[in-house]
């Protein structure tokens, strides 16, 4: 009967250890990065994950006030197309708001080539034009449709997407995205661009001969 009491205790004390800890654990979790990288370099000056803070006293309504987005992107490049950026680099008054905002410029037949948003959700809403939008998620499945004037999507945050202008004309669209700095990395030039990665993997991964390789590597590499 002790050993049986015993171990009844332990039993009850896991139990209860567990119930305590488990919402602690639930409410644990890193804080979201606001950059690509935080490397751990031992230094007296102070390192935060975004931007030191403007003295209160200093701060005026211009610095919650942009005109970051009020003119047209320049769209004569290979895609056709220009994402002109309102995060916290260029709109300081959205440092630790989690917010941000672009704005999309397309020519006929431009694309936003498919990529990705590390660290945001988007929201996309077309103004002019008809756009084909859409996302993969880890499945490989395809979640896709033809946008048009006053429409929104929603990309979630990490998985690839893209926009294609498929009008008779220019198209124009506004997102908005929850972080101040969401971080941008399209597929192809972030494979194909570096000259230090064997061809090897881009063969294998893509299924492809290295002539295609190299084909591909030089028209991202010469723009």
């Amino acid at each position: 009967m002790g050993i049986m009491s015993r171990s009844s205790m332990w039993v009850t004390v896991a139990v209860l250890v567990t119930v305590g800890v488990l919402p602690m654990l639930a409410m644990a979790s890193d804080a979201d990065p606001l950059q690509d990288f935080c490397v751990a370099y031992p230094s007296d000056k102070v390192v935060i994950n975004g931007q030191p803070c403007k003295p209160s006293a200093e701060v005026t309504y211009k610095d919650f006030w942009s005109p970051a987005l009020t003119k047209p992107g320049i769209t004569k490049n290979p895609n056709l197309s220009n994402v002109t950026q309102a995060f916290v680099a260029q709109f300081p008054g959205l440092n630790t708001l989690g917010i941000g905002a672009a704005r999309i410029d397309f020519a006929k037949g431009g694309i936003n080539p498919p990529h990705t948003h590390p660290r945001a959700t988007e929201l996309l809403l077309v103004v002019k034009g008809e756009l084909y939008v859409g996302f993969v998620d880890t499945t490989n499945k395809l979640f896709a449709v033809i946008l048009r004037e006053g429409e929104l999507f929603v990309f979630p945050r990490g998985l690839v997407h893209f926009q294609l202008n498929v009008g008779n004309g220019p198209a124009l669209a506004f997102a908005a995205l929850n972080s101040q700095n969401p971080g941008t990395q399209q597929i192809a030039p972030a494979l194909f661009t570096p000259e230090d990665i064997k061809d090897e993997v881009l063969e294998k991964g893509f299924r492809i001969d290295g002539k295609t390789v190299d084909f591909i590597q030089e028209q991202f590499r010469k723009t």
